[in-house]
């Protein structure tokens, strides 16, 4: 943590910290309530209708509900910390990321936005799990094992679907067609704001070290787990 960073341990201790910290904190916060949100209606909800069979639906819904319930629970920090609730839905301020304008239409594609991009969802909460501003860092450390669910439940029916042809190919396809989104979810090298969000102990690592570290585990799933091959990343010029 930076020696910069404050400890703070309620919402309303905010209101008496630096305007940089607390500008920082809620671009956090609305960034994380508006895409956990706009997630669960583009991909979770519509996959509980892809589901093959009963069991894989059970498990779609325990999905789809958790992330509503993370954008839930961010939101409600938000207005905790005197968020306007309107920023904190798509249609506000913030944009949702370009991932979410992926197409969903079948079930292996969801399979494979659960394995490889719920993957980089866990590196960037995992950023979270020390941030000086406690109740943050304690909804970061609660979503945890919820988003580690997600990349289970994408690697098994990944699986699943790879015991026949048709499905090594369909996953292959999805994988081929969805993972050029993910490398931006990670922002732009030399980000201001995230040079912000180290400043003040809100994130640990740099957008280049997350991005590497997500390449490095998403090869090992894709390859190493489904012995399918992950895409070549190319960096923007």
């Amino acid at each position: 943590m930076s020696s910069t960073a404050p400890t703070v341990k309620t919402a309303a201790e905010l209101k008496d910290q630096p305007e940089e910290f607390r500008t920082a904190l809620e671009k956090i916060v609305i960034s994380h309530a508006v895409n956990e949100l706009y997630g669960a209606r583009v991909f979770d909800e519509p996959a509980i209708a892809f589901a093959p069979h009963p069991y894989a639906k059970w498990l779609t819904c325990r999905v789809a509900m958790e992330e509503y319930g993370h954008h839930v629970r961010f939101r409600d920090l938000g207005v905790e910390m005197g968020i306007p609730a309107e920023k904190m839905v798509p249609g506000g301020d913030k944009k949702p990321l370009s991932i979410f304008e992926f197409p969903l239409k079948t079930w292996a594609e969801f399979c494979a936005i659960k394995a490889i991009a719920d993957l980089a969802e866990i590196l960037q909460v995992e950023d979270l799990a020390h941030c000086s501003f406690l109740p943050l860092r304690n909804l970061a450390r609660m979503t945890m094992p919820e988003e580690r669910f997600h990349v289970q439940f994408g690697k098994d029916f990944c699986k699943e679907l790879c015991q026949t042809e048709q499905g090594r190919h369909d996953v292959q396809d999805a994988i081929n067609r969805y993972f050029p989104y993910l490398p931006s979810f990670f922002g732009r090298p030399r980000s201001k704001n995230n040079e912000i969000y180290r400043k003040w102990g809100i994130k640990a690592r740099s957008n280049e070290d997350m991005l590497a570290d997500y390449l490095t585990k998403a090869k090992e799933v894709v390859e190493g787990e489904l012995g399918l091959k992950l895409p070549e990343y190319k960096a923007a010029a």
